[in-house]
């Protein structure tokens, strides 16, 4: 194996970190923009009140995007597989 192999495949694993966790922590990111501006437009400074809905959209999202999250991960380890059975 080669260096431009090993560039691939790191880069491929990558691509599918970002494609397993993005859409979850942009769905997390809309949530908290959302509850801080609602935060602020009624001046309710309440610190709890950004973690729980946080939490409850998050794992809403996980179980929306576990097929996805799964089929990205699983066609990654199968190109990996690949690799490994053809010596490179």
């Amino acid at each position: 194996m080669n260096g431009a192999e090993i560039m691939d495949i790191a880069r491929d694993g990558i691509l599918t970190f970002f494609k397993m966790g993005l859409p979850v922590m942009l769905i997390g990111l809309i949530v908290g923009v959302v509850i801080s501006l609602l935060q602020a437009l009624t001046q309710i400074q309440e610190q709890t009140l950004v973690y729980v809905p946080k939490i409850i959209v998050t794992f809403l999202a996980l179980m929306l995007l576990m097929p996805f999250m799964s089929d990205a991960l699983s066609g990654y380890m199968g190109r990996v597989a690949t690799r490994i059975i053809a010596g490179g």
